[in-house]
């Protein structure tokens, strides 16, 4: 029950995100937002780390550390700020969605891994989807390109990903998590001018909503991600993941007032269905070997 509330809890901290976003844009500029919300988020995790304690890094790890930020905090959270301005929230949750799809091209493109015929057309499929999502948004006649910039981000978060794989074992996934969203809060730092003017001058509403993305998405959602990976397969319980985006929609809906177009619904049900293909035949894969080796 435990696993399964934390498992709940994640999806709903992260499909608030897309909406915290589009509110905070109202009163901050892209760069603005990012670093007030990972200002907070830095904050959090401090006190996290001041109960739970933290790792030194060794000093050869610090570049390592910089650019696990650059990649998961700045890069990722400018690029989705900025395409967010054009796009909606539910349409920005699907785009977001389509990590996993990166991750396979770039680990075979860098790492030369190989991929099998079946992910090969999981992956077309799903850049089937991200297109029509982008197409269908706003409407064929007032395509925005805002959405590339979503794309943008999601392969920045699937570079990030690799990296953090293959060097998790020296640090805990408290300590990576930490010294990444301190890193990439120091990056971030470049967009303070105006900062405390925008926040004098910004409503509570969307100070409060900043705020929130600041705590749970950005924070609270990586410490109970964290829990719930230390007591679960990966390969299982990752497809709650695929809940985010209609969850999203969902939320968008209600506090937006967001009406998905039928053209969202459909390329983000060709995104999540393409992206939980690959997923499970991971697992099966996995499955069989373990069989045959047992």
């Amino acid at each position: 029950m435990k696993l399964a509330c934390a498992a709940l809890f994640v999806v709903l901290c992260w499909a608030y995100s897309p909406i915290g976003i589009h509110i905070g844009l109202e009163a901050y500029s892209p760069g603005q937002l990012a670093l007030l919300r990972f200002l907070i988020a830095s904050a959090f995790m401090a006190i996290v780390a001041m109960y739970h304690g933290v790792q030194i890094p060794i000093r050869q790890d610090l570049p390592l550390l910089f650019l696990l930020g650059f990649f998961a905090v700045a890069l990722h959270h400018i690029t989705l700020n900025f395409g967010q301005r054009g796009v909606s929230a539910g349409a920005a949750s699907v785009l977001a969605q389509s990590t996993p799809i990166f991750t396979v091209i770039i680990s075979r493109c860098v790492l030369k891994e190989a991929v099998s015929v079946w992910r090969w057309c999981c992956i077309l499929g799903g850049m089937m989807g991200a297109f029509i999502v982008v197409v269908g948004d706003k409407g064929v006649g007032n395509i925005s390109l805002n959405g590339l910039l979503i794309l943008l981000s999601a392969c920045s978060w699937s570079v990030y990903f690799i990296l953090q794989k293959r060097y998790s074992t020296r640090y805990s996934t408290l300590t990576m998590v930490c010294y990444t969203v301190w890193s990439g809060t120091l990056i971030l730092m470049i967009f303070s001018q105006g900062l405390l003017s925008s926040l004098a001058s910004s409503k509570i509403q969307i100070n409060f909503a900043v705020v929130l993305l600041g705590v749970f998405p950005s924070a609270l959602a990586y410490v109970a991600w964290a829990y719930v990976l230390s007591r679960a397969e990966v390969s299982k319980i990752s497809i709650v993941l695929y809940l985010i985006p209609p969850t999203a929609i969902l939320m968008a809906s209600f506090i937006l007032g967001e009406r998905p177009s039928l053209w969202v619904v459909l390329g983000g049900g060709v995104v999540v269905l393409s992206v939980l293909s690959m997923s499970l035949e991971s697992l099966f894969r996995r499955r069989r070997c373990d069989g045959e080796t047992g």
